[in-house]
């Protein structure tokens, strides 16, 4: 009976590292970039890859602000005109074809959505950065200046 428990803990000591071997690490950053702005004044702004200014004068209170992270960070710093912004994450997901989508089915998480609440600034430069979790510890970083 012993010898047969020893046999037991052998062959699950040998099993559990392999299985943490094949594990998938997280991705490192590979990507920031603001997706929209949303205001009253002027619904959802689509913004463009490279785009320095909202086209739109959001101008008043309620504006959001839309990030998209691909890859995983762990230390988000994100400000309007240098006063800290605080907002929620929800994970984004991957199919198998490579769009993104929420997470509502079974998916592979590629990282996240930041939605950020201005909460009554009217404008300003918006500012987003984090930092990989994991190699290459690489920071990331996005502007926009929101009118």
């Amino acid at each position: 009976m012993r010898r047969n428990l020893l046999a037991v803990a052998c062959a699950v000591s040998l099993w559990l590292p392999g299985q943490v071997v094949n594990a998938a690490s997280a991705p490192p950053l590979s990507q920031v970039k603001v997706l929209k702005v949303e205001s009253p004044a002027c619904g959802f702004e689509d913004i463009a890859e490279g785009q320095a200014q909202t086209r739109c004068d959001h101008g008043g209170s309620n504006i959001k602000v839309y990030v998209l992270e691909v890859g995983y960070g762990h230390q988000p710093h994100v400000t309007l005109d240098g006063f800290e912004v605080d907002g929620t994450r929800s994970p984004v997901c991957a199919f198998s074809n490579g769009n993104l989508t929420d997470c509502s089915t079974r998916t592979q998480v590629v990282g996240y959505l930041y939605v950020f609440d201005l909460k009554g600034k009217q404008e300003g430069s918006f500012s987003f950065s984090n930092t990989s979790i994991n190699a290459p510890g690489n920071r990331m970083s996005t502007q926009l200046y929101i009118k």
